[in-house]
């Protein structure tokens, strides 16, 4: 709860900036479907429709979303259009405290795990590296040992990108040469990390999107090494997606999804787009716990994702 107070209230108001461009596209086009009209319509719901989808919630939730209030149209007989978005806002609201379980309250981890092991995933291009520098430093501010692992040896930028997030946050990278197994990388960053009782390992994985069979070879592969060393090993296998590419994070997921267990998503980028609504579509659809997203460049602009504030701050307060 340490976090909550000022500091919560410091990054309230920096998730309100990062989702403005979010917040802005969609209600200018609710504000104009809206202007003039007395009561929600078959009209305003068809132009609804058409809005959550240009705003990449994607088709199957839209339809979700539509429905539901279909529904409070039907039972409350009449619903005024000044009404909608707080209707819109209740209805998102529950569908992601559906589709999510509980919020984390902050970056910390379990207690009974040592060290804890995250596999991070992904396309190159859409901010793992970075993510995964982010995470570093949030560990490394609340006392926590970290180790990263540079298991994306068929790019030099990769490994290099790493090795700067290290040297900037203060964390060991375990690296190899170019071309070396990845599975091998993953061995010696949890042999190393559990020799020096590490509290947290990050690794990196190589972000081409190759066919399904060939990547889910190559992640299991990691993943048996990793449990020889730390069973139960990778305790996290986070996805990370672009939110500014809108649909392409949704066939980016079903490829992910499809080859590894994934057990949380972190969506990047959402400050510089007007496609946040993909994080709703995305929660839904999949069922993978939106468990971080980010809203900056800066080293602290990687949020843990709370459902309320998400929601507060794309209808405003």
């Amino acid at each position: 709860m340490a976090l909550f107070g000022l500091f919560s209230r410091e990054k309230k108001e920096n998730l309100d900036k990062g989702l403005e461009k979010t917040k802005e596209s969609m209600f200018s086009k609710l504000s104009r479907i809206v202007s003039g009209k007395s009561k929600v319509d078959d009209d305003i719901l068809d132009d609804l429709e058409e809005v959550l989808i240009t705003s990449d919630v994607g088709v199957d939730t839209t339809l979700k979303i539509i429905g539901r209030i279909e529904e409070r149209v039907a039972r409350d007989k009449f619903i005024n259009a000044k009404e909608l978005n707080s209707i819109l806002r209740e209805e998102i609201a529950a569908l992601l405290t559906e589709n999510n379980t509980t919020d984390a309250e902050d970056f910390s981890l379990p207690e009974n795990q040592k060290p804890y092991v995250i596999m991070v995933v992904g396309v190159n291009g859409v901010g793992k590296t970075t993510t995964i520098g982010k995470l570093a430093n949030q560990f490394n501010k609340m006392g926590k040992s970290v180790y990263l692992g540079a298991a994306d040896t068929f790019r030099a930028a990769a490994v290099e990108q790493l090795v700067v997030w290290g040297e900037r946050v203060g964390v060991p990278v375990v690296k190899q040469s170019m071309g070396s197994d990845p599975a091998s990388v993953a061995f010696d960053t949890l042999s190393s990390a559990k020799a020096n009782n590490a509290d947290v390992v990050i690794i990196d994985t190589a972000g081409r999107l190759h066919n399904k069979v060939g990547l889910m070879n190559e992640l299991t592969k990691i993943k048996k090494v990793m449990d020889k060393i730390v069973p139960g090993a990778p305790h996290d296998v986070l996805l990370v997606l672009d939110g500014s590419t809108g649909q392409n994070a949704f066939e980016q997921a079903k490829h992910f999804t499809a080859a590894t267990d994934v057990t949380a998503l972190a969506i990047t980028k959402l400050d510089g787009t007007a496609k946040g609504g993909v994080v709703i579509g995305i929660s839904d659809q999949f069922k993978i716990p939106v468990r971080y997203i980010g809203i900056g460049e800066g080293i602290d602009d990687l949020q843990v994702f709370r459902r309320k504030e998400f929601v507060d701050s794309l209808f405003g307060e």
